[in-house]
C-alpha cells in the first residue's frame, strides 16, 4: 500500500508541475515500481532540474520497458528524446545512434502515430546541425500537420516554430516572426510540455536578437522570465533567460546590471552541467566590457566564447580596432563577410564591418556594405536594424565628405535608437551628427550635439567613446595645432578629394582651400597630400 501511495503522490506532483517534489518522489521509488511513463516523467523532471545523467538513464529505462511491453511508439518517443538531449549536450555521434534507432523502430509501427512527427523533428534538427536549411524547411509544415491531425500540441508548436525560424534564414523575416509568435501563443496557453515550451521560448528570443527585433525580444524575454519564475527549482532555460535579460540591459544602457545578469547566466549554465549557448553569454560579457573600455576583460570573454564554440565576432574585430589594430580588424570583417552569405547572417556582421572599414580608411569598400545593410533593414522592418542602417549610411557619407547626407542619416538613426531607449547607440549617432554639422560649417550646432553625446557617454560609463568626443570638442586639442576648419579640409583630403571637390563640399573658393592646405602642410611639416592623409588617420581625424 505504501508504494502505491508514494507513486500516486509522485504522479500528482508531476501533473501539478512541482518538479522538485516529483523528482524526489520518483527517484525514491524502486525501478520495478515504475512504468515507462513514470520513467519519462522522471527524465522530464531531471532535465528541468539540471540532472542530465539521470535524464539519459531514465529515458533508456523508458525505452527498454516500452520495447519489452510491445509499446513501440513509446519506445520511439524515448529514443527521440534521447537523441535531442544528447545533441544538445554536444554528443552528436551518440545522439545520431538514438535517432537512427527511433527511425528503425518507427518503420515497424503501423498506422498514423504522433511519433512519426517527432522523428521528423529529429530529422529536421539533424539537417540544421549540418547547415542544410532548405532540407529542414520542407519538414517543418509536415511536423505541424502531424500535431494538428493527431491532437499533439507539442508537435504543432515545434513545427510552426521551426517553419518560422527557417523563414528568417531565407529572408522572410516578417512572416517568420509571425509564425514564431503563433507557436508561442500555444506555449503561453499552457498547451505544451515544459521542455518543448522552453525550447520554443529560447529559440524565438534568440531569433529576435539575430534580426535585431529588440522590442519583440524584450516582450518574449519578460514572458520567459515569468514562466521560469512560476516553476520553483527550475534550472533548464534559466541560463538562456538571464543571457537575454543581459542583452536587453546592455541595449538600454544598464552596463553594470548587464554584467551581473550575464555572470548569473554563466552560473546557471554551470549548475545545469553546461550548454551550447554558454558561448553566447561569454560573448555578451565581452561586448559589455568593450563598451566600458575594459579591453582586457573583453578579450578574456571573447576567448571564453571561442572555447565554447562561439566565434567571438564581430566583437573581437571591434576590440582590435579599439586597440589600434585597424588592419587586423579589417581583415577579420572581410573574412566574416566572405563566410556569411545568408541575409540574417549578413545583417549581424554588416554594422561592425562598415564601422571597421571606415575607420581603416576603406570608405569605398564600406559604402556598398552600408547600402546593403540599409536594404536589409528595409526588408526586415526591424527598428534597431533600420537604425543601424542609417548609422552606417551616415558614417560612409561623412567619410566621403557629404555633410548633408551624413546629417540626414545620422538624425534618422538617432531618432530610431531613442525610440528604442538605447542611450549608447543614440549617443553614437549624435556624434556622427555633430561631425556632419561641423563638416558643413555649423560649428555652434556641432558643439551642442557633441556636448550632449559627451554627457550621455559619461553617464553610461562608456570611457573610450567619452574620450573620443572630448577630443572632438576641444579645439585646442586638435593635433598639429590645426584649426577646426583646417581639420575639416584635412578630413576631405584624406578621402581623396581634389581641391575643387573640397571647395564645392565646404562652399569655399579653391583659393581658400589652397591656403588652408598650405597652412596644414606647414603645421604638420609634410609636403604631400598622402602624408597629410596619413597624419589624419593616425590621429583619428577621419
Amino acid at each position: 500500500m505504501g508504494v502505491i501511495e508514494d507513486l500516486r503522490r509522485a504522479r500528482n506532483s508531476y501533473e501539478r508541475r512541482e518538479w522538485v517534489a516529483a523528482y524526489r518522489a520518483l527517484s525514491d521509488l524502486q525501478d520495478e515500481d515504475l512504468d515507462a511513463a513514470d520513467f519519462e516523467a522522471l527524465a522530464t523532471t531531471a532535465y528541468l532540474l539540471g540532472r542530465r545523467n539521470d535524464v539519459v538513464q531514465a529515458l533508456q529505462r523508458a525505452h527498454q520497458i516500452s520495447l519489452a511491453t510491445g509499446a513501440r511508439p513509446a519506445a520511439v518517443r524515448a529514443a527521440y528524446w534521447l537523441a535531442i538531449v544528447l545533441w544538445q549536450a554536444g554528443e552528436i555521434a551518440v545522439g545520431n545512434g538514438w535517432y537512427a534507432r527511433a527511425a528503425r523502430i518507427l518503420d515497424e509501427v503501423d498506422g498514423d502515430v504522433a511519433e512519426r512527427g517527432y522523428v521528423l523533428d529529429a530529422q529536421l534538427m539533424s539537417h540544421v546541425l549540418k547547415g542544410e536549411f532548405a532540407e529542414a524547411f520542407g519538414l517543418a509544415p509536415q511536423i505541424a500537420e502531424y500535431g494538428r491531425r493527431l491532437a499533439d500540441p507539442d508537435l504543432v508548436a515545434l513545427g510552426v516554430h521551426a517553419e518560422g525560424r527557417l523563414m528568417l534564414y531565407s529572408g522572410q523575416v516578417a512572416h517568420g516572426l509571425e509564425r514564431m509568435d503563433e507557436a508561442l501563443a500555444g506555449v503561453m496557453a499552457g498547451e505544451v510540455g515544459p521542455i518543448t515550451a522552453g525550447r520554443v521560448y529560447c529559440s524565438t528570443i534568440e531569433a529576435c536578437q539575430e534580426v535585431s527585433d529588440f522590442g519583440r525580444a524584450g516582450q518574449w524575454t519578460r514572458a520567459l522570465t515569468r514562466w521560469c519564475d512560476a516553476q520553483p527549482g527550475l534550472l533548464a532555460y534559466t541560463g538562456q533567460c538571464a543571457t537575454h535579460r543581459g542583452q536587453l540591459l546592455r541595449l538600454h544602457g544598464a552596463f553594470a546590471e548587464a554584467i551581473q545578469e550575464l555572470e548569473r547566466a554563466l552560473e546557471r549554465y554551470a549548475a545545469f552541467g553546461g550548454d551550447p549557448a554558454v558561448g553566447q553569454a561569454h560573448y555578451e560579457l565581452g561586448e559589455t566590457h568593450r563598451l566600458l573600455g575594459d579591453l582586457a576583460s573583453a578579450e578574456r570573454s571573447y576567448d571564453e566564447a571561442a572555447e565554447h564554440g562561439h566565434p567571438g565576432q564581430p566583437g573581437r574585430a571591434l576590440l582590435w580596432l579599439a586597440q589600434g589594430r585597424a588592419q587586423d580588424a579589417a581583415a577579420a570583417v572581410r573574412r566574416l563577410l566572405a563566410e556569411r552569405q545568408g541575409p540574417v547572417q549578413r545583417a549581424q556582421i554588416l554594422p561592425a564591418a562598415v564601422h571597421v572599414l571606415v575607420a581603416a580608411g576603406d570608405v569605398g569598400e564600406a559604402s556598398p556594405l552600408a547600402e546593403e545593410l540599409h536594404d536589409l533593414a528595409t526588408r526586415f522592418d526591424c527598428s534597431a536594424l533600420r537604425a543601424a542602417g542609417h548609422h552606417a549610411l551616415a558614417l560612409t557619407a561623412l567619410s566621403s565628405g557629404h555633410a548633408g547626407e551624413a546629417a540626414e542619416s545620422a538624425q534618422r538613426s538617432l531618432e530610431l535608437w531613442a525610440q528604442l531607449s538605447a542611450p549608447y547607440d543614440t549617443a553614437r549617432s549624435r556624434v556622427v551628427l555633430g561631425r556632419a554639422m561641423r563638416l558643413a560649417g555649423d560649428e555652434h550646432s556641432a558643439q551642442g550635439e557633441l556636448q550632449t553625446a559627451l554627457s550621455e557617454f559619461d553617464a553610461l560609463g562608456a570611457g573610450p567613446d567619452r574620450r573620443h568626443v572630448a577630443a572632438l570638442l576641444a579645439a585646442d586639442e586638435h593635433p598639429g595645432r590645426l584649426t577646426a576648419r583646417e581639420v575639416e579640409v584635412l578630413r576631405l583630403v584624406a578621402t581623396g578629394m581634389s581641391n575643387s571637390e573640397i571647395a564645392d563640399t565646404l562652399t569655399l573658393s579653391q583659393k581658400t582651400v589652397a591656403r588652408h592646405l598650405s597652412n596644414i602642410f606647414t603645421k604638420l611639416d609634410v609636403t604631400s597630400r598622402t602624408a597629410a592623409a596619413a597624419f589624419a588617420y593616425r590621429h583619428d581625424l577621419t
